[in-house]
């Protein structure tokens, strides 16, 4: 091979030295000793031994049930939470708690449903909006 390669010569440009790359020389090898491992290879009985996030749901009866969601969101566990057998006020009252433990954990809550909401601790995303389904769902069915 040539000893030196230069992009302008390459396109037609003019020498500018910036740009030249001497090829000789730069044969490097890298050797991987038996003892280390790259780090981005992980263990079988490591990815073996993940522990699976839970989704748990929640149809409140009374206030103190509040707790037992706050429990949930405490133990990294996502929850759905149904205010459909509960009265208004008392609906009302679990759902300042949980925005409170919300938070508080540094979670969120999301109105997923006329009376569903998920409250989901730090470790877990919300992606998307159901509201803006619901009304495209709602457009396409009048304009139809």
């Amino acid at each position: 091979m040539a000893g030196k390669f230069s992009f302008s010569n390459f396109f037609g440009m003019t020498e500018d030295e910036d740009y030249s790359t001497d090829l000789q020389g730069t044969k490097t090898t890298d050797e991987v000793s038996p003892t280390s491992r790259p780090d981005n290879i992980i263990s079988m009985t490591a990815a073996g031994n993940a522990k699976m996030n839970k989704i748990v749901l929640c149809e409140p009866r009374i206030y103190s049930d509040a707790k037992k969601v706050g429990k949930h969101l405490l133990e990294n566990k996502a929850v759905i939470v149904n205010f459909t057998r509960i009265e208004g006020a008392q609906a009302s009252r679990i759902i300042d708690f949980l925005t409170g433990t919300v938070f508080a954990i540094n979670g969120e809550i999301q109105r997923v449903g006329e009376q569903i909401f998920l409250c989901t601790p730090p470790n877990y995303e919300i992606d998307g909006n159901l509201s803006d389904i619901i009304d495209q769902n709602d457009f396409d069915s009048e304009v139809n």
